[in-house]
């Protein structure tokens, strides 16, 4: 990953943590969604290997991908994918799975792998094999509950991403728990919604995201001056 994709990576996780997920997105519609997207304020972009011609699609919006904008692959399952997504400079290795070899390979390649994990051995195992984020999935079916645990045996420094089963009506609970970040599937695309359809759902999810960290931020400054 080049220092300029690095730097857009860092700035992502730091400010706006959410990763758009494009299942089922074609290549002739791409452009039109990723632009969406990005207007919006998105700057993490996934398009799962599972999709429509996937690498086509990939390829698009490569050519033309902001400096502040990463994008990359999900639904990857084969570590010699990493090669491919290093050329194209698409540094996202999204899994739904805990792969050691992915994992490794993504990170000799320095880009960087979000590995999905549903126990703390799996998340713990993928820490040391280099991810740079870990995707609790299927989160809406383990819930907050699940999500403190795990949290409370993880790295301090490593993000720990919510992905399947949230949206807007929901986000504000995961925030509360301490989730670092949200991959958002058929709460931001669904096949067949249009480009203003994505934007506006879009906005709305970064909006929400938004709106709960700063009242958090709020409460937690109030309680300081209390204890002052």
């Amino acid at each position: 990953m080049n220092e300029t994709r690095r730097a857009a990576l860092d700035a992502a996780l730091e400010k706006l943590p959410l990763v758009a997920i494009l299942r089922g997105v074609r290549p002739d519609e791409i452009d039109a969604i990723f632009d969406a997207l990005v207007t919006a304020g998105f700057r993490m972009i996934e398009i799962p290997l599972n999709s429509p011609r996937p690498w086509e699609s990939l390829e698009r919006i490569a050519k033309r991908c902001p400096d502040d904008v990463v994008i990359g692959a999900g639904t990857v399952l084969d570590p010699n994918v990493c090669q491919r997504l290093a050329d194209l400079d698409a540094p996202l290795v999204i899994t739904p799975n805990s792969d050691p070899l992915v994992v490794g390979e993504a990170a000799r390649l320095e880009l960087a792998p979000m590995i999905g994990c549903l126990s703390p051995t799996e998340a713990l195992a993928a820490a040391q094999a280099g991810a740079t984020a870990l995707k609790l999935f299927p989160a809406g079916s383990l819930g907050t509950a699940y999500f403190k645990d795990i949290k409370a045996v993880m790295p301090l420094d490593l993000p720990i991403f919510a992905v399947g089963g949230i949206d807007i009506h929901n986000m504000s609970d995961w925030i509360a728990a301490g989730i670092d970040g949200f991959g958002f599937g058929g709460s931001v695309y669904r096949p067949g919604w249009s480009a203003d359809e994505v934007g506006e759902k879009a906005r709305g999810l970064i909006s929400e995201w938004r709106r709960v960290k700063e009242g958090l931020s709020q409460a937690s400054e109030l309680e300081r001056e209390a204890d002052a």
